[in-house]
């Protein structure tokens, strides 16, 4: 990182830090093959440690998919999305043998030292990594004489505040069980599975009160250029924004675009977004007809929290008597408006009783086992838990499909207010519902009285790019496997403009990977901006306020962000040229930093803005003071250039996206304890092998192995075998083919100065 700082906006570049080198490590190397000892010093004088191994991948060679540009389902579980195993009992089903050498080899991890190769290897398959690919290593057999056995091992303990009324048998119960992390949460998961264990749980059987057979669905017609002619009495629309994380600057950009003064705004901020709620509150006091909800929940991906959020905000907006609203519209900050208010009310004033509501459009039953409908789920701890199977209530046709629709003041009423049997027991099974506001409000309305008024469209169109977006992303907080939409880049500009189906929103949207599509769109919509308007090329976005507290941050990031600020400080003394006895520029720091902001200009990282306190040795006063801490690319091929041509970037860091294949860790900030992951970009062309070989600040090999990767793969991504706490210093990563060296880049580990957010003394 490059620091300048500054008392106004404009930031100077600074002088590049040299990392320190610790001590050479002096650790036992086991023996390497002479050839390959050769090479390898060679290349570099390096120290040996570990040895070298073979690493393949599967790879999928079904056929490429079909893009339908005006998809705009979106079902967790698409139709190509069929062959994941939602198990969360994998190893148990797997062969002794497997778990016997898993146990073999965690023995034998623990005598290794901190940054020795894990002796992984993967199956074989013959066949290389797909276009974007996980290397996951497997263990590999030892030989009889390094088994060492272990007592056998019973099932968890778990303890309850009360024992449970009934005998939890279920494997998938006792799974989330010995997984839940309160003893709330347990008891919870323990009442749920009995109540459903005597039947008290789930209705049997529901009222269905459509008086049509089978499902229906009225038809819309879409003609741009009636849409002008402004209504007699226009729709007035409660636009319901649920938000979440630090993109403030993209929800207030939104809801510029919605804004008018005849609708109304009701803006849930979820319960983890503390900085994004302050945001929302500061917007919401400056229009009377913005409010922001009074109570916040965690609504996790794939929660009944989302489903119970919705009708809460439903019950809000039809208790505010003076917001005389006629729709009921949700979105998020991923969301735009890609066609312009006026359009909007035009079409819905002349299909005002219409809901409108996207179904999943594929064989039920189907549907039913992919979306999980027949399993019940409990969320506690922010987390779904899958408690075992049910059965679907009789008497009802159940269906589902997006979470994003668009809904009449008439139905909004009777889902919120009526007391029948379809609305009640629809409200008790859904509670216990994997993505429930995804089939919730399609189930209700098909049944209802209403039935008539569905139209199966959602008025939008959502990226789906289903090789990307299902990748089981969300396995930490749902025992299940789902899928999520893709960003939108500049090229995807022609799907807005030339659609022929009324769609009036697109998602998803996100300034941090692309902020020009969002800058097209609104030159389609409203017409361009002045030239040279300040800032419209530039993106900031906050990821630390200080009312959030240090302890919001890992011991690894305010380390680093103190470092920028000393960094920041000596640039400033360091314009003095020298001078010992001028202070005006001298400094000593305050505090722990204010804020800090990640920036983009051109859609391209251009650092960290890290706000700070320091006291003016010349005047005593203390001031605010910002630094500018500009990244440096590490890569490069070697010289003179090999003549393999396949390998484009490689990259070093954590929190890697593979739906967007961006690291989210966007400066790549890394400390000891961080789980790194290693990312290539390759050419297309024919399958080769490489050769990985992590080479630590003592100059030492960490860990080497070979990498096959097919003609047809773009990215790669894998965790390398290194154990934590990592060396500190600068690392270096090197890329061989035919043990030629092709590039290298470098990475830092940054040392620790703060031990559970505060200062280490010794």
């Amino acid at each position: 990182m490059q620091p300048s700082i500054r008392r106004n906006p404009e930031a100077q570049e600074a002088e590049n830090q040299k990392p320190l080198r610790p001590k050479r490590n002096t650790d036992t190397v086991p023996p390497y093959g002479t050839e390959t000892q050769k090479n390898l010093l060679a290349r570099g004088s390096l120290e040996l440690e570990g040895t070298s191994n073979h690493m393949e991948v599967d790879y999928s060679h079904r056929p490429k998919e079909k893009v339908r540009v005006d998809s705009n389902n979106e079902n967790s579980v698409p139709k190509d999305f069929e062959s994941i195993d939602n198990s969360n009992f994998a190893e148990r089903l797997r062969p002794k043998r497997h778990a016997a050498s898993k146990r073999q080899h965690e023995t034998s991890e623990r005598n290794k030292n901190s940054n020795e190769l894990v002796h992984d290897g993967l199956n074989r398959t013959g066949a290389g990594p797909g276009r974007d690919s996980v290397l996951t290593p497997v263990p590999q057999p030892r030989q009889k004489s390094q088994q060492v056995k272990k007592p056998g091992v019973g099932p968890p303990v778990i303890k309850y505040d009360q024992p449970p009324k009934c005998e939890i048998t279920g494997k998938e119960a006792i799974s989330a069980l010995s997984r839940a992390k309160t003893k709330e949460c347990r008891q919870q998961i323990a009442e749920v599975y009995c109540r459903h264990k005597d039947k008290q749980l789930m209705p049997e059987k529901v009222t269905r009160y459509c008086p049509l057979e089978g499902k229906a669905s009225v038809s819309v017609h879409w003609e741009e250029d009636s849409m002008e002619t402004a209504p007699a009495v226009p729709v007035r629309i409660a636009f319901v924004l649920v938000v979440h994380g630090r993109a403030s600057r993209q929800v207030q950009r939104l809801f510029k675009a919605i804004y008018h003064t005849s609708h109304f705004y009701y803006i849930h901020v979820d319960q983890r977004s503390d900085y994004l709620y302050r945001q929302m509150l500061a917007l919401a006091k400056r229009y009377p007809n913005v409010r922001v909800t009074p109570w916040r929940m965690a609504t996790i991906w794939g929660g009944a929290s989302l489903l119970s959020m919705y009708l809460q905000s439903m019950k809000d907006l039809l208790a505010m008597s003076h917001w005389p609203w006629d729709f009921f519209i949700n979105l998020s900050a991923a969301d735009y408006p890609i066609r312009t208010n006026d359009q909007l009310v035009a079409f819905l004033s002349k299909y005002r009783n219409m809901n409108f509501i996207k179904s999943h459009g594929r064989d039920n039953a189907r549907f039913i086992r992919k979306q999980g409908l027949d399993r019940l789920f409990f969320e506690c701890d922010t987390h779904m838990w899958r408690l075992g199977d049910r059965k679907i209530p009789e008497g009802v046709a159940v269906d589902g499909g997006s979470d994003w629709f668009l809904l009449n003041r008439a139905f909004v009423d009777y889902v919120i207010s009526s007391e029948d049997d379809l609305v009640t027991s629809m409200k008790r099974f859904y509670a216990y519902t994997l993505l429930p506001a995804e089939s919730f409000f399609h189930t209700v309305l098909e049944n209802s009285p209403h039935c008539e008024s569905m139209v199966d469209n959602n008025l939008r169109i959502t990226n789906w790019n289903r090789k990307l977006g299902c990748k089981c992303q969300y396995k930490h907080i749902v025992d299940w496997c789902g899928c999520s939409p893709n960003d939108f880049k500049p090229s995807d500009l022609p799907r807005f403009q030339q659609t022929a189906r009324p769609t009036f929103f697109a998602r998803k949207f996100e300034a941090s990977v692309n902020q020009e599509i969002v800058n097209q769109l609104d030159g389609f919509l409203f017409g361009s901006y002045p030239q040279g308007t300040p800032g419209l090329k530039a993106y900031w976005e906050n990821i630390y306020d200080e009312p959030d507290g240090v302890h919001s941050l890992s011991d690894a990031l305010l380390t680093h962000y103190h470092a920028f600020a000393r960094l920041g400080l000596a640039r400033a003394a360091n314009s003095l040229q020298g001078d010992a006895n001028d202070n005006r520029c001298r400094y000593y720091a305050m505090g722990h930093p204010v804020a800090v902001h990640i920036y983009f200009l051109f859609d391209e990282f251009q650092g960290y803005l890290v706000k700070h306190h320091a006291t003016n040795l010349a005047t005593s006063k203390l001031e605010t003071l910002e630094t500018w801490v500009m990244p440096k690319k590490f890569f490069k091929f070697t010289s003179p250039p090999s003549n393999f041509n396949r390998l484009q970037y490689a990259e070093i860091g954590t929190d890697w996206d593979a739906k967007e294949r961006i690291f989210r860790n966007f400066g790549n900030l890394m400390g000891p304890l961080d789980e790194l992951v290693g990312m290539q970009k390759w050419a297309k062309g024919s399958n080769v092998t490489v050769t990985v070989v992590w080479i630590d600040p003592t100059n030492v090999i960490a860990a080497t192995y070979d990498v096959l990767i097919d003609s047809t793969a773009e990215y790669t991504h894998y965790r390398p075998p290194l154990n934590t706490p990592l060396r500190p210093g600068m690392w270096t990563v090197r890329v061989l083919h035919h043990w030629n060296p092709v590039a290298e880049t470098r990475f830092l580990i940054t040392p620790l100065t703060h031990h559970k957010h505060l200062p280490i003394r010794q």
